[in-house]
């Protein structure tokens, strides 16, 4: 960073700076270059006191203007900045983003956030002028559902110009960190003004903590953002770390305040009374969850991994408010009876029970007491019989109309396409990628989990929707990236097995042309591409799934990518222990 401070000595951000601090050097500075930052209102960085001192030096007519305002609004006390801008009101958004209590804010926070899009379009100075104020409001604006264009970032794709501006000229980290968590926000392949953000910002950051050594609060978030993309984070994670964390200042670099420090104490209480009540809810739930288990005999299959505790924590710490119970109940019941049938189809079912499975499935209430083969099969259908159509049932009354039968459909298109696999297997049959990966979306046994689930959150879904052909595409990405997280990750795994996956598929149709490394990184950018395909689909507005639905497709791609980030995490119990604990058993740990 020195020599961009030494090549910076006649830099715009040298001047910027000696003008935010200029009431103290009087005849020091050349005031009619202060004035070149005046702003549209007749300030000067929206500070009394700087166009004050400016006044003194310079009279201007706005200038004056401005105090006389700022004078009979206030009295004889006037505040630091005037009016208070829009990175404060932005940074108060993102607090209660951040520390999981802006549900409780949100017609306050559509108010902030159609402001700043006003702004946005105008490319109003209050968001343009300064780099986190604009890097933010990119992010903010474009995660909450609003059209902005990463081209009014392009002033900021190069390291070069964020040096020669103010924050970069006082080597400031949080506007470098706003700046790499806003490039990670990308919608399309064509946003190579976001990759290069991404790719500079990244480097600086990481020579920091490297070099520098950033102080204080930053140095975790800035570890943080280095280590966990935004989409590899589970919500209520989160909360709770960055309530731990939370810093009460709030404030800005040099003389901005943004938030009275009794507001934040305040918004502290609310997120900390929240985030306890949950857990209450979740530990409730989770008890409810294991007497269920218990009574439909799951845990009496020898073949079934147990994984309730990380079924429910990727429900908990993503569908985390507490009016959404059903939501999360369905989600992880749903979640458990997957791995059992997986795990059934793997390695637990003979030919016959696993035939024997569908067909009754396929009868559903005319099955009848004497149609099983096995104990086992008797197990597994039971289990999925009184549950599906005890969540048929809620789901139907919120809905308002019978969605049972499309619940039982899901679950009869993820076990043929299961059996689909086993009798590849069985043939050594070995498929094409597209083969492979039609099925695979469906066979991932993602349906059972989200789908049954978007009855639950609040949102009328209509049957038009549920045929709509953007429904099928929310689920065939989210499954894709899936399938390939677990293919990517599991392959040395699976192929130890003797099964087949994406990646060995590219090798064997590659003829030889393809090594093993290079076909991981094949996948890794079909990954990249749905993922940021879903994310754009999520983010649309006017579409016929509802917002609160589509949510539950990112959220679930957001679990996978965790579970998946650095091993196939849903296989290794460590993985997962700590983040199971922090969502729904450990108290906040909060500073005395």
């Amino acid at each position: 960073m020195e020599k961009h401070w030494q090549a910076g000595q006649k830099s715009y951000g040298r001047e910027a700076y000696m003008a935010y601090v200029s009431e103290g050097l009087g005849n020091l500075l050349d005031w009619n270059e202060v004035m070149k930052f005046q702003r549209k209102n007749g300030s000067v960085f929206n500070s009394p006191s700087t166009t004050a001192a400016a006044l003194v030096h310079n009279y201007d007519d706005k200038a004056l203007d401005y105090l006389n305002m700022v004078v009979s609004k206030f009295g004889g006390a006037v505040p630091t900045v005037y009016p208070l801008n829009m990175h404060c009101k932005l940074s108060m958004v993102d607090s209660l983003e951040k520390i999981g209590i802006s549900r409780h804010f949100s017609s306050e926070i559509e108010g902030i956030l159609d402001m700043a899009y006003s702004f946005w379009l105008q490319r109003d100075e209050e968001i343009m002028m300064d780099v986190a104020t604009c890097a933010m409001a990119f992010r903010l604006l474009r995660m909450n559902r609003y059209d902005v264009s990463s081209d009014e970032l392009s002033h900021l794709a190069e390291a070069s110009n964020f040096h020669n501006s103010l924050q970069g000229y006082l080597s400031d980290t949080k506007s470098v960190l706003e700046l790499y968590k806003a490039s990670k926000v990308c919608v399309s392949e064509h946003e190579l003004i976001l990759d290069n953000i991404g790719n500079w910002s990244g480097s600086l950051l990481s020579e920091k903590l490297c070099s520098e050594g950033v102080q204080g609060l930053p140095i975790l978030e800035v570890e943080y953002a280095l280590k966990f993309p935004f989409y590899t984070t589970l919500e209520r994670l989160d909360h709770k770390r960055n309530i731990e964390h939370f810093d009460a200042r709030g404030s800005h670099i040099l003389k901005t305040e943004c938030l009275p420090y009794g507001i934040n104490q305040e918004l502290l209480a609310l997120a900390v009374e929240d985030f306890t009540f949950s857990q209450s809810i979740y530990q409730d739930e989770l008890l409810h969850l294991d007497r269920w288990v218990k009574e439909n005999r799951l845990d009496q299959l020898q073949f079934a991994r147990q994984k309730l505790t990380y079924c429910y924590l990727s429900a908990a710490a993503t569908i985390f408010p507490p009016e959404l119970s059903d939501a999360r109940i369905s989600w992880a019941k749903n979640g458990v009876l997957t791995t059992v049938v997986d795990d059934f189809f793997d390695v637990g079912g003979s030919k016959e029970e696993l035939e024997n499975l569908i067909a009754l499935v396929e009868k559903w209430d005319e099955h009848h007491k004497d149609d099983f083969c096995s104990e086992q099969v008797r197990i597994v259908f039971c289990a999925l019989y009184t549950t599906v159509n005890q969540l048929g049932s809620i789901a139907s009354a919120v809905q308002n109309r019978d969605v049972k039968n499309h619940l039982i459909e899901i679950w009869l298109h993820l076990l043929r396409s299961m059996m689909t696999e086993a009798e590849w297997q069985r043939s050594q049959y070995v498929p094409t990628m597209e083969e492979y990966m039609t099925n695979g979306v469906v066979s991932f046994a993602l349906g059972p989990i989200v789908l049954p689930a978007l009855y639950c959150v609040g949102e009328k879904l209509l049957g038009s929707a549920v045929k709509n052909q953007e429904y099928s595409e929310l689920f065939r990405l989210m499954s894709t990236c899936g399938r390939l997280l677990n293919d990517s990750q599991g392959f040395e795994r699976e192929g130890s097995e003797g099964k087949l996956n994406s990646v060995s598929l590219l090798v064997l149709h590659s003829g030889g042309s393809m090594s093993v490394e290079a076909a991981k990184n094949a996948i890794q950018k079909s990954i990249v591409a749905s993922r940021r395909d879903l994310l754009r689909l999520v983010l649309k507005e006017g579409t016929v799934v509802p917002r609160a639905c589509k949510e539950l497709f990112w959220k679930m791609c957001k679990i996978l990518h965790l579970f998946y980030f650095r091993t196939d995490g849903f296989s290794s119990p460590k993985e997962m222990a700590s983040a199971v604990n922090a969502v729904i058993n450990e108290p906040l740990k909060l500073p005395s």
